[in-house]
């Protein structure tokens, strides 16, 4: 008797429906509307549009109130039949049509994945629907802000960029994950760190340290710095992406812990420090869900030069960049009115110098673990 033929692996299709979550349903609903408008439209002879929230500068203020920024109500229409808008017309469209296939089929990818699942020659033509990575990526943002919704919601992720490491334990995807026994390297806080994804089931942490840098988040965790203070310690490898910075908002509003940024002396510090505490002018849609107007930063500060006697080998001459961005900082509204912030950005551009915190290995290796941030939070010495 002849054998009956197994249809190959590779042609067998996964039947099990997927699960979607209750954000699933909601994105994949407010998708499903973006696409419908453009039907109807189509049946009532109109030209097909849409309309972005801008974000530009001048559509973002400071809500006094809240401490945060947010976006204004301005809007951008995008028409199918204006010559000019045509291409980002379609394009937007696209990144809706595959952030809708990834949601549909319970999967997600990078924001590198997603452009290349979408470039591809348009029939007929030799226009490609992308030319670069750099010409998608805003119009992912765009979909985003559209849609009133996370990058991580649409099932995109960025890469990976940051740790974490201290007395909590998670659950991620289903892992238990005791983050005071994960290493040298600790847990690798990644893009998509909503709920869904990850649980805080118990910790024992009074506070968030949060460094700038992952060199120095090395001597912190070398140095069992998080067990002694019985805190949680995490780093964003300079600018802390998306990720690492709803991870610190969550930790502070679900956990109710006090976050503290330890920071290099210098406008990039600042503005760091900025991003965290009121939210980025780019994502300010999004700054409900990541700015913590709460957090403060414990250092480094312009007159620890002198406070703790740094030799003049660590100072790195400002240059004419490093000036005009600071002055660009004091004068955001979220700082021009704190005269201990005015003073400090004042200081730095008279000492015309700026400081990293590895300055402070000067003093000694753990001068910085053992001395000056326990220092620094025993007097209650940072700004606001």
């Amino acid at each position: 008797m002849a054998k009956r033929k197994q249809a190959p692996a590779e042609t067998a299709k996964r039947t099990e429906p997927v699960k979607l979550s209750s954000k699933d349903k909601k994105t994949l609903s407010s998708l499903v509307v973006m696409a419908d408008r453009v039907v109807e439209a189509a049946h009532k002879a109109k030209p097909p549009a849409i309309d972005i929230p801008s974000r530009s500068l001048s559509n973002v203020r400071f809500n006094k109130a809240q401490k945060i920024i947010e976006m204004g109500g301005g809007k951008n229409k995008r028409e199918l039949f204006n010559l000019s808008q045509a291409k980002s017309y379609m394009q937007t469209m696209l990144v809706g049509s595959g952030c809708k296939r990834l949601i549909d089929e319970g999967k997600t990818t990078s924001i590198r994945g997603l452009y290349y699942l979408l470039k591809h020659t348009i029939e007929g033509t030799k226009e490609e629907t992308f030319n670069d990575q750099a010409e998608c990526d805003p119009v992912i943002e765009d979909v985003e802000v559209a849609l009133d919704a996370l990058r991580e919601e649409l099932h995109l992720y960025a890469q990976t960029k940051g740790a974490m490491v201290g007395p909590i334990e998670i659950t991620d995807s289903g892992d238990e994950i005791d983050c005071s026994r994960m290493g040298s390297g600790g847990y690798a806080i990644p893009s998509i760190v909503e709920p869904e994804r990850i649980q805080f089931r118990k910790h024992a942490a009074k506070f968030v340290l949060h460094v700038e840098k992952d060199t120095v988040w090395q001597r912190f965790n070398e140095d069992k710095f998080w067990k002694k203070h019985h805190c949680i310690l995490t780093h964003g490898g300079g600018q802390p992406p998306r990720g690492v910075r709803r991870l610190l908002n969550r930790l502070h509003y679900e956990l109710k812990l006090p976050v503290y940024c330890l920071l290099d002396n210098d406008p990039w510090g600042y503005y760091i420090y900025s991003v965290i505490k009121q939210g980025s002018i780019n994502l300010a849609f999004e700054s409900r869900r990541m700015a913590i107007p709460e957090a403060k930063y414990v250092g480094l500060r312009s007159k620890d030069y002198e406070r703790c006697g740094l030799s003049s080998s660590v100072k790195i001459r400002l240059n004419d960049t490093d000036k005009k961005r600071a002055k660009q900082i004091a004068s955001y509204p979220w700082f021009e009115h704190k005269k201990e912030w005015q003073k400090e950005i004042q200081q730095m551009i008279s000492n015309d110098f700026k400081l990293e915190v590895e300055s402070l290995i000067s003093k000694d290796i753990s001068y910085v673990t053992e001395v000056y941030v326990p220092q620094r939070l025993q007097d209650r010495d940072f700004l606001d």
